[in-house]
């Protein structure tokens, strides 16, 4: 969906039963990251992202993104960006999938999921609560040397 200008008309124009899934999730977002992201669409996807006018000095000259949130043809996916930069945050993800018996679908910060049963809300909120913008800007010039 690179066409859609805004995240409403995004999360409108998905399937009814992954729209819902989408909405939960992108609400589940907006509660626990952080103040001081945009959300925004970006790259066909909802994304929260740190303002340029916060952070302009990224390699690419793009916002320094945190999470992203995308209705797939087969599967919702949720990009963790801010889980990807801590040093367990996968690991965290998938022991807390473990824990409740779930199967997870989970690449280095892409959590994939059908609908909200294979969505667990709790191995994901930590995550987003610890994502402060000044951690990530720290993290993010932690591996780009300094940079």
């Amino acid at each position: 969906m690179a066409d859609v200008e805004s995240v409403d008309s995004y999360v409108e124009r998905l399937p009814e039963a992954q729209r819902t899934t989408v909405a939960a999730v992108r609400d589940l977002v907006n509660a626990h990251l952080p103040a001081g992201y945009d959300e925004t669409i970006r790259w066909g996807m909802i994304s929260w992202e740190v303002p340029l006018s916060r952070y302009p000095g990224t390699y690419n000259g793009q916002p320094l993104g945190a999470v992203a949130l995308a209705g797939q043809k087969r599967y919702t996916s949720l990009y963790l960006m801010c889980a990807y930069i801590e040093a367990d945050g996968e690991g965290s993800i998938r022991r807390a999938y473990a824990a409740a018996g779930k199967r997870v679908d989970l690449g280095k910060s892409c959590l994939r999921f059908k609908n909200l049963d294979g969505f667990l809300a709790e191995a994901i909120v930590p995550l987003l609560e610890r994502a402060t913008i000044d951690t990530l800007i720290a993290r993010y010039e932690a591996a780009r040397g300094g940079k």
